[in-house]
């Protein structure tokens, strides 16, 4: 696996994937589940710079998308959901029965959905962020509340971080 570490607002991220330009993983500081560099990692800063360009415009308030190749490991009812977070654009929020109803799924799956998005291995890219709660608050996420406060903010969807 290679990786690198890129400065960013929510603390260094920890990028990694199987190939250059490819990513299995982002990872913000002591995030729950969060990806670890392994004894076999191999740092290469040149194997990612596109996508740490792109982390540095969207921390600068561009609104964007990520343009990168992904490749998360996770079960086909896993990548299903987070296939679903790529349709929740910049600025904007979901529940997680919304989300749910975006995957094909039931709006009653919200736990199993809420597992998935808890379980995503991309953070920021893949928006998991912009999933809230039924009753708007603002509930579970992997990299902390604070972190999903700041990211929302970011992006417009909350007035103040």
């Amino acid at each position: 696996m290679l990786y690198t570490i890129a400065p960013s607002p929510l603390g260094d991220l920890l990028i990694a994937g199987p190939r250059p330009g490819t990513l299995a993983s982002v990872t913000v500081p002591g995030q729950r589940g969060g990806a670890r560099v392994g004894p076999d990692w191999r740092r290469d800063d040149a194997a990612f710079a596109a996508a740490v360009r792109q982390f540095e415009a969207y921390f600068a308030g561009e609104p964007k998308e990520f343009d990168v190749a992904l490749a998360p490991a996770g079960t086909p009812f896993r990548q299903r959901v987070w296939q679903a977070l790529d349709l929740v654009g910049y600025g904007s929020t979901v529940t997680y029965g919304e989300l749910a109803t975006l995957a094909g799924l039931s709006p009653r799956a919200v736990r199993a959905v809420g597992g998935a998005v808890g379980a995503n291995p991309l953070s920021v890219i893949r928006p998991c962020h912009r999933v809230i709660g039924a009753n708007g608050s603002l509930t579970g996420y992997a990299g902390g509340l604070d972190r999903k406060r700041h990211l929302l903010a970011l992006e417009g969807a909350l007035l103040a971080a």
